[in-house]
C-alpha cells in the first residue's frame, strides 16, 4: 500500500526487527514485504507450523512514543471482536525494544481475500454485492454495542480544529459509541469483508465509520451514494457531526502531505453539511 522508508537505516532497521519477530514467534516470512504508512509498520504473509498460513505485522515506534491509542488497539479489538464479526484472529504478539525503537509484532489468521483498493482514497468504482453491504453493516452494529474506555476522537480536539480547517465552531458531540477508527476499502476485504487494522479502535461520534468511508470514496460518487443509502445515520444529526469531525481529519491530514487530492471534495461536503 505505501512506500519502503525513504531513508535506507530505517528499512534495514524494520526488515531485521521483522526477521527476529518472525523467528521469536515460529513463523517463517513465504510474501513479499508490505510496507504500512510512513513506513511505521511492515507486514508479510508467513507460515507457522501450528497455524499455518498467517500474516505478521510489525509496528514500530521510537521507545519514548511506544503507548496510546494505536500501540493496544489491535490487541483490545481481538479481545472484544474475535469470533464475533468478520476479523482476522489475532493468534499471538510480542513486544520488544533495540536501539532506542520499540517494536510491537502481531501475529494473525490470513486472509486470502485481497482489500477491496490498494489506498484508502478509492479511486475506482466498486460494485460489491447486497451481501458485502449487509454484512459491514451489521459487523458495524455489532462493534457499536461493546463497552471500551478506549478513545478515538477527543472533544478538546474537535473544538480547537474543525474552526483551524473549517472555519466554524467544532461541533459538540453528544452521541458516542465504539467505532473501528479507520474504515476505509484498504482496510475492507473485497468479498467478505473482512475488517482489517484495528489500530485506531475506540469511542467516537455516533456514525463515525460510515462517515470515514464516506470521505474517502468522494472522489467515486455511486459507491459514496451507496454509502450513504446503507448507512441511514448519516442522513442523522449525529452523522452529519460525525462528518463534520472526520473532514477535519482528513483536511488536517492533507496538510501535512496525505491524500491531498481528496480537499475539494472535502470541502464541498462540508459546505453541505455547514
Amino acid at each position: 500500500m505505501y512506500s519502503p522508508p525513504t531513508d535506507p537505516t530505517d528499512q534495514q532497521r524494520m526488515r531485521r526487527a521483522f526477521a527476529w519477530s518472525a523467528e521469536t514467534l515460529g513463523a517463517t516470512i513465504a510474501g513479499s514485504e508490505v510496507w504500512g504508512w510512513h513506513g511505521r509498520t511492515l507486514s508479510s504473509h508467513v507460515e507457522h507450523p501450528d497455524r499455518g498460513a498467517c500474516w505478521l505485522r510489525l509496528l514500530s515506534a521510537p521507545q519514548d512514543k511506544a503507548t496510546g491509542k494505536i500501540w493496544e488497539g489491535n490487541r483490545q479489538a481481538a479481545a472484544l471482536f474475535d469470533g464475533h464479526i468478520h476479523k482476522p484472529l489475532l493468534y499471538d504478539t510480542k513486544k520488544s525494544s533495540n536501539g532506542g525503537y520499540a517494536y510491537h509484532a502481531e501475529l494473525y489468521q490470513y486472509i486470502a481475500d485481497p482489500v477491496a483498493s490498494s489506498s484508502p482514497v478509492l479511486r475506482t468504482d466498486l460494485d460489491p454485492p447486497t451481501e458485502w453491504w449487509h454484512s459491514l453493516h451489521t459487523d458495524l452494529e455489532h462493534v457499536n454495542t461493546v463497552s471500551t474506555d478506549r478513545v478515538a476522537v477527543r472533544q478538546e480536539w474537535v473544538d480547537r480544529t474543525v474552526p483551524r480547517f473549517l472555519d466554524m465552531p467544532g461541533p459538540r458531540i453528544t452521541d458516542w459509541a465504539p467505532a473501528h477508527g479507520d474504515l476505509h476499502t484498504a482496510n475492507l476485504t473485497s468479498t467478505t469483508p473482512y475488517l482489517l487494522d484495528w489500530e485506531g479502535f475506540g469511542l467516537a461520534p455516533t456514525g463515525y465509520d460510515p462517515a470515514m468511508l464516506l470521505a474517502y470514496s468522494l472522489l467515486v460518487p455511486t459507491f459514496a451514494n451507496r454509502v450513504r443509502d446503507t448507512f441511514p445515520v448519516l442522513k442523522t444529526e449525529p452523522g452529519r457531526v460525525a462528518q463534520i469531525i472526520v473532514i477535519t481529519e482528513l483536511l488536517q491530514s492533507a496538510s501535512r502531505g496525505d491524500h491531498p487530492e481528496l480537499t475539494p471534495a472535502l470541502r464541498a461536503l462540508a459546505s453541505h453539511l455547514a
